[in-house]
């Protein structure tokens, strides 16, 4: 489907997103009988799309787990962990493996495409990007580069949910050999970085009510004027 920039629209009202964002919480037990609407479940597929990343490489791609069976197996790789199967929605975030500079011309055949302009007129472009995946200006690990990306998508969709209402689950506690291993990503590329489960919480998750445990924000944010 092509997409078209929005006209801009009113902000969020502050009051509003910071009570959504105080509503949010890692949430530990899901109702397995909710399931995310299919409109809001393509904002959130969205969110993760529109997520920016260095030079807009987006150096990912995200596995949404839908069969029964595999999030069961997915369960047993993620230490039991009970949102992995009773979440309406798994996301398993991964990273292209080994990015390089025969990643970038890709990009710019969609660019070109998108922006309806010669390959040429971005060839200044294309120097620039393969020149630091193959000379960085500091030491550059390619997946653990491509896995900070990763992250900043997880932060689109976590910010996403708690918009909509819907609730969401980070998780790192898995073992990536096995989830690869499970969904075959090595033979496509990629391996998984985090996981991520979205639904609704369950009336009984203990954790819902409880206060946010922050440092104080002038413990954590410091101007320089």
């Amino acid at each position: 489907m092509t997409s078209t920039s929005p006209a801009a629209t009113a902000p969020l009202d502050a009051s509003q997103v910071l009570q959504q964002l105080h509503w949010r919480y890692a949430t530990k037990k899901f109702d397995p009988a909710r399931k995310i609407p299919a409109h809001t479940w393509h904002a959130l597929e969205q969110s993760l799309v529109l997520a920016p990343s260095s030079f807009g490489l987006q150096p990912w791609k995200f596995f949404v787990i839908r069969n029964p069976e595999i999030r069961q197996q997915l369960q047993g790789a993620a230490w039991g962990q009970s949102q992995v199967v009773d979440a309406s929605h798994l996301v398993v975030l991964a990273i292209k493996q080994d990015v390089n500079a025969g990643d970038v011309a890709p990009y710019l055949d969609r660019m070109a495409d998108v922006r309806q302009t010669a390959k040429e007129n971005l060839q200044g472009l294309e120097n620039m990007i393969k020149g630091f995946l193959k000379e960085p200006p500091f030491p550059l690990d390619p997946n653990a580069w491509s896995a900070r990306q990763v992250y900043i998508a997880l932060g689109f969709f976590l910010y996403s949910a708690a918009m909509l209402g819907v609730d969401a689950c980070p998780m790192e506690g898995f073992v990536p050999a096995q989830v690869n291993e499970i969904l075959g990503l090595p033979e496509q590329g990629y391996g998984a970085v985090v996981l991520c489960a979205a639904g609704y919480r369950a009336a009984d998750d203990k954790y819902a009510d409880m206060a946010k445990v922050r440092f104080q924000t002038e413990e954590v944010v410091q101007y320089i004027d």
